[in-house]
């Protein structure tokens, strides 16, 4: 990446890979005072053709943001990143790229005669409701470009900013097919913070299904990842099932965390500093690769009452209507696994870093 400063404009410029004219860097206060720089590009196009292999549902995706503010730790979109010369760990999550014409080009791609009118999904990548939407009101234009187009679209989120276009999202379901997701991962504080330390709270998240779900928008929920020892014990999901209910959510979906490539290694990092009496199983659940074993992703199924589906189907649950998920008796308090973890003696970790 080549830097430039342009003392007559008073502005800090950026070349990235993959764009043409340079990027004009802004700087905004962050929550928690994180320093995080948005560079502004404009795209040469904004629809993203998913490979005919994948065994995703939609062929399309929109992508207004690069990166992601919210610092998932197990976001496997983070390798994305290193195509801009940033990296997959912290510059994912401060070094965002915002691609500011996002809705013209969106108008203009819709109106070409070869457009069939299939279903466009966002939020499959990176979030388009990460806290600095609130600022660039993307989403907006994006919602408007479909509605004139009466194009078929969906979001995945953790965020109840896009209750900001409730409006917009209530028209687009009336006028054609319109679906929402919210992922809620888990209701546990620790487990929260400790692995989307920078997404709103869980239970904001509940509520936005039910003010969706009340709107007329079919609204379900993920429970994903779900991550052995983390966030997979059964009074965690029995609780997210209870308040899903209480939400009135179309469908509980959930889905094994999956480690592939660079955050594999940024995962385990954080395991041995974090978690370090789970290496030694992390290492046997994912011996042969980015997937749990078979079995492991059917007992965390189990979990939500949900179907046996492949981590490559991740947002299959927002297309497709599901059973309605048998919700458990609420078991007995038990207390945190990190909790649990404290009082284990951390064992000196080998491999994995």
């Amino acid at each position: 990446m080549r830097w430039d400063n342009l003392v007559e404009e008073q502005e800090q410029r950026a070349t990235l890979p993959g764009y043409r004219d340079d990027a004009v860097v802004r700087h905004f206060d962050a929550p928690d005072s994180i320093p995080t720089r948005f560079y502004e590009v404009r795209a040469k196009s904004i629809l993203n053709r998913v490979p005919e292999s994948s065994r995703m549902p939609f062929r399309w995706t929109i992508n207004p943001y690069r990166g992601c503010t919210h610092a998932c730790n197990f976001c496997f979109a983070r390798p994305t990143h290193k195509y801009l010369d940033f990296n997959a760990g912290r510059d994912f999550e401060r070094e965002i790229v915002v691609k500011v014409n996002a809705p013209e080009r969106l108008r203009i791609e819709l109106a070409r005669p070869s457009w069939k009118g299939e279903h466009i999904a966002l939020g499959t990548n990176t979030d388009p409701y990460q806290w600095v939407e609130g600022r660039y009101k993307l989403m907006v234009g994006i919602w408007e470009a479909m509605l004139e187009a009466r194009n078929p679209s969906s979001v995945l989120t953790k965020s109840p900013l896009l209750l900001r276009d409730l409006g917009l999202m209530s028209e687009l379901a009336r006028r054609t097919d319109f679906t929402a997701a919210l992922s809620v991962p888990t209701l546990d504080e620790r487990a929260w913070r400790a692995t989307e330390p920078h997404t709103p709270h869980p239970r904001a998240r509940l509520e936005a299904v039910a003010e969706l779900n009340r709107a007329g928008i079919r609204t379900g929920i993920l429970v994903a990842p779900l991550m052995p020892g983390i966030n997979d014990s059964p009074e965690q999901v029995s609780k997210i099932l209870e308040l899903a209910t209480e939400a009135g959510a179309a469908y509980v979906t959930g889905i094994a965390l999956h480690l592939r490539g660079e955050v594999r290694r940024l995962f385990f990092d954080w395991l041995a500093e974090q978690r370090p009496d789970l290496l030694p199983r992390y290492r046997e659940l994912y011996r042969n690769g980015a997937y749990a074993s078979t079995r492991e992703r059917r007992r965390l199924a189990r979990l939500v009452a949900g179907p046996d589906i492949g981590p490559a189907e991740r947002g299959r649950g927002a297309l497709q209507p599901l059973a309605e998920p048998v919700v458990p008796a609420p078991p007995p308090r038990q207390e945190s696994l990190f909790d649990a973890a404290a009082r284990v003696k951390p064992q000196s970790p080998s491999g994995g870093r």
